[in-house]
């Protein structure tokens, strides 16, 4: 895909360290739940980015949990870069995999759900994703208090268009 001089395409070994450091600042402010390098190897397959001018410049990650349910994680767009869509890209790169891959929903955990409603997705109940927060949330410092807002989009009329 590629529109200007952005580019997105799935993650290389090679941009691991790039896309670390474009998440460590919001890793830091507790905006993004901690990874280290090892993580994003491990899970690079997960992995989106968007390049401008050859520079990661945007990141999202597509984590699968079952036919019925995909998650969108670490989407991250570099200050410098932002108003450019490229959020809105790397989400719409994530939900055309999962569209593939044959995923029926997908949501995020998000504090700016605007930008996910400006998508077609809709807040819902954080207990309405039981394979999130009893495999992933009940690990975080702050699964008895969280702040984040639970966003889920039916992808099954994405698959049929």
């Amino acid at each position: 895909m590629s529109s200007l001089n952005i580019t997105i395409r799935s993650a290389q070994v090679q941009d691991v360290e790039a896309i670390y450091d474009l998440m460590l600042p919001f890793m830091q402010d507790k905006t993004l739940i901690e990874r280290n390098q090892d993580d994003i190897f491990e899970h690079l397959q997960e992995f989106i980015v968007s390049l401008k001018d050859d520079e990661i410049v945007g990141v999202s990650a597509l984590h699968i949990y079952d036919s019925n349910l995909a998650e969108i994680r670490s989407l991250v767009v570099s200050p410098k870069a932002q108003r450019m869509s490229i959020g809105h890209k790397l989400v719409k790169a994530c939900e055309e995999v999962g569209t593939q891959l044959g995923v029926t929903r997908m949501f995020a955990l998000t504090y700016v759900d605007k930008f996910f409603l400006e998508q077609g997705y809709e807040i819902v109940a954080k207990e309405s994703l039981p394979q999130k927060v009893w495999t992933v949330c009940v690990h975080c410092p702050k699964f008895s208090h969280c702040d984040e807002i639970a966003v889920v989009k039916s992808l099954e009329e994405l698959s049929m268009a």
